[in-house]
């Protein structure tokens, strides 16, 4: 398959950018007979060994042609478009990463880049067997039409072994006859819906779709109300999209929220969308490529990663609760999926549009300077009403020793009950325990691999490492006195509030969702059966505090409202609040009215006084006037550090030669180096610089004229940059 407009003649010299952290492109001498050019993938020898990489454009003609290694194969895929090409260069530049290593997250399904894999079925070809038998006449009744059925199916269906099937096939009576590949995408009905508009959503959607125009850039921020129905006035805006023949991309943050999502989809456009996330199937991954490859796949819902698909025609992005740190990608090339889908719009000529109850500070800034258009939800739909919010105040009405509920959150849950109606109990904490330390000598149970406390699963009967993955068995003594029994849990997670709640509430059917506890399948489960009122008393962490709608839910108390404040993070504040504000916006979604409660110990905080009043404004002014008092984003830039190595003295004694190096300039300042608040994460020592600077400061310049004056690391030694970091530990 030739190259895009820009295509080379065959022979030439050609660059080509591998998926590896590489500086940029290599130069391959392109064989006559392959005619390749911008945007093929190709493979070619690196080494002892053959690599997929794509050409990028012409040879540097810097070495000479006698001495370049010619290109293996062009790869039958149709070409990397130059827009996406752009974008690859635009997110490596922005980030200070190689090209090749933002390239690798485009080629994540190398069997979609050769020939589809031919299957194949049986069909009904011939005569009855002169033998016939009760299982090969199940067999021929279940092949009463002429379709080609799967080996594996047919025998399924007919009761019998894949071996009776074979037989006939032996005997002639059926015959070997191909099948497709992958399951065709359904194409979506634009006039299908099951749900009416009200008149504020119809007004909504008609601003929406004025604002969204297909083939030019724009972000709206589609800023509403929990309960407002934000989903079915953006799916006018992809329906308008759709109509004009191009694809349509959602982002969500979390791959728990999909399940829900794909069925609004499916009801709206009477067509499944393809999705696309982590816990694909190897075969689901290639299928679903293909189609947004040659743009059968018309509708795709995935996460962050969605972006580097291979869209065609892609016409609008919607990112869904865009204020969702879930959309930064912390490990690898550290991006935005919020930011860099808006540059991919920009390149791409697309609107994007951003959705949120509770949008990101830096959403509303560029609101309020003009370059993002607006349109308000602010009541909820039909009849149900926003909940009462309150603060339980710790202080004065804290729970009895051992304990973790109030007696007013207790009276509340049991009267919610006594009502037939459902309680949310939300605790941003997986596990029974947060620490275990041993009573008699003080030892806290921590991981060998990172600063951090053990966290103890009872469900699991095991200690883990939320940062690292390391599990370990609960010891039956003290690892450092050996004195048995005097291990205690210290605080509560989830697993021990449910156990208090189990207590406390005998009868009630309790649910517990964390993400660790729910997978896949199991949660769908879950979900429906909360929806459809079969548990009495849910007990979650964020997973619970989006996107999910339960009719039957009143009630939601917030057991630790304060645990997100206790933070050096300068997003701290304005987290608390969205989360807070999230999950109190799942009460009262059905026909009755909801309220919820906040614990906390600091009712008189600006944050909370913002939650009880339902003045979202008055937090929003608060976070502003402190953020631009010290220049922090949106006001300026931030960008984080880190060198790490095997040994202490390693890390320490690069980043004491990097701090010599840090060039003058005004308006940026340099803070560091020192131990990074986890100053040891999965083995490896950790020091911190963090760069601040001036909102038009060219941040990545002076990264790149520091980071150059300093010798490369070597050993174990390693720098990551983060730009726009949202994690600071």
């Amino acid at each position: 398959m030739a190259g895009d407009s820009e295509n080379l003649t065959a022979g030439r010299e050609l660059a080509v950018l591998l998926p590896l952290a590489l500086e940029g492109p290599y130069t391959y001498r392109c064989p006559d007979h392959l005619d390749a050019g911008p945007g093929d993938y190709v493979q070619v020898p690196l080494g002892p060994r053959q690599i997929i990489g794509v050409v990028w454009g012409e040879g540097t003609g810097d070495v000479a042609s006698e001495k370049l290694r010619p290109i293996t194969e062009k790869l039958d895929a149709a070409p990397m478009s130059a827009v996406q090409r752009r974008f690859v260069d635009w997110v490596a530049d922005y980030t200070l990463s190689s090209p090749g290593t933002v390239l690798r997250m485009t080629l994540r399904v190398p069997a979609a880049l050769g020939p589809v894999r031919q299957k194949s079925g049986v069909r009904r070809s011939g005569d009855p067997p002169a033998r016939m038998t009760p299982q090969r006449q199940r067999v021929l009744d279940t092949l009463q039409d002429e379709f080609v059925w799967p080996i594996k199916d047919l025998a399924q269906e007919a009761g019998v072994t894949t071996g009776v099937v074979r037989g006939l096939v032996d005997s002639g009576t059926l015959a070997i006859a191909p099948l497709p590949a992958f399951d065709m995408f359904q194409e979506p009905q634009l006039l299908v819906r099951d749900k009416e508009l009200s008149e504020v959503q119809r007004e909504a959607a008609d601003a929406l779709r004025d604002y969204v125009q297909p083939g030019r850039f724009s972000v709206c921020l589609l800023d509403g109300v929990t309960g407002s129905g934000k989903t079915e006035v953006y799916l006018e805006a992809i329906s308008q999209a759709l109509a004009a023949g191009g694809q349509a991309l959602v982002m969500l943050p979390e791959i728990a929220l999909t399940a829900q999502f794909i069925e609004r989809i499916e009801q709206r456009f009477g067509a499944r969308p393809a999705e696309w996330h982590s816990g694909l199937r190897p075969g689901e991954r290639e299928r679903v490529w293909r189609g947004i490859s040659d743009g059968t796949a018309r509708i795709v819902v995935g996460a962050r990663s969605a972006l580097f698909l291979p869209f065609q025609d892609l016409a609008i992005i919607v990112v869904d609760e865009e204020h969702d740190p879930a959309f930064k990608q912390e490990d690898g090339v550290h991006y935005h999926a919020r930011d860099m889908a808006v540059v991919r719009a920009s390149l791409g000529g697309l609107p994007v549009v951003l959705s949120s109850a509770t949008p990101a500070l830096e959403s509303l800034y560029n609101v309020e300077k003009g370059r993002y258009s607006t349109v308000r939800l602010e009541v909820r739909h039909g009849i149900a009403v926003l909940p009462e919010i309150s603060c339980v105040d710790m202080r004065t009405s804290g729970p009895e020793r051992g304990k973790w509920l109030s007696p007013t959150l207790h009276e509340a849950v049991a009267k919610t009950l006594a009502d037939g109606q459902q309680a949310l109990l939300f605790l941003n904490r997986r596990g029974y325990a947060p620490l275990t330390l041993c009573r008699t000598c003080g030892y806290r149970l921590n991981c060998p691999n990172c600063d951090t406390w053990l966290v103890e699963h009872r469900f699991r009967r095991q200690l883990l490492c939320h940062h690292c993955g390391h599990q370990t068995d609960i010891p039956k003594t003290c690892p450092a006195c050996d004195n048995a029994n005097t291990l205690v849990a210290c605080g509560p997670g989830v697993e021990r509030l449910a156990e208090e709640v189990e207590a406390d509430f005998p009868d009630a059917r309790i649910a517990i969702l964390s993400s660790d506890i729910m997978r896949g399948i199991t949660l769908k489960e879950m979900l429906k059966a909360i929806t459809d009122g079969e548990f009495d008393i849910v007990i979650g962490t964020q997973l619970v505090a989006k996107g999910h709608n339960f009719p039957g839910l009143t009630l939601v108390g917030v057991v630790d409202a304060d645990i997100g404040l206790a933070s050096g993070d300068p997003r701290a504040a304005e987290r608390t609040y969205q989360l807070l504000r999230q999950v109190a916006g799942r009460a009262g979604r059905g026909d009755k009215p909801g309220r919820a409660m906040l614990q906390t110990y600091q009712p008189e905080n600006a944050l909370m006084e913002a939650l009880v009043s339902g003045d979202r404004e008055e937090f929003y002014s608060y976070e502003r006037q402190a953020r631009e008092t010290f220049d922090l984003p949106p006001y300026g830039r931030l960008a984080g550090v880190v060198v790490a190595a095997n040994d202490n003295s390693e890390s320490l004694g690069y980043a004491r030669l990097m701090a010599r190096a840090v060039p003058s300039a005004q308006g940026v300042r340099v803070l560091g180096p020192a131990p990074a608040p986890i100053a040891q994460l999965r083995g490896r020592h950790r020091i911190r610089f963090l760069v601040k600077s001036v909102r038009d400061f060219n941040i990545q310049g002076f990264l790149r004229a520091w980071l150059g004056a300093v010798a490369p690391p070597k050993g174990s030694v390693r720098v990551t940059v983060d730009i726009d970091p949202q994690s600071f530990l």
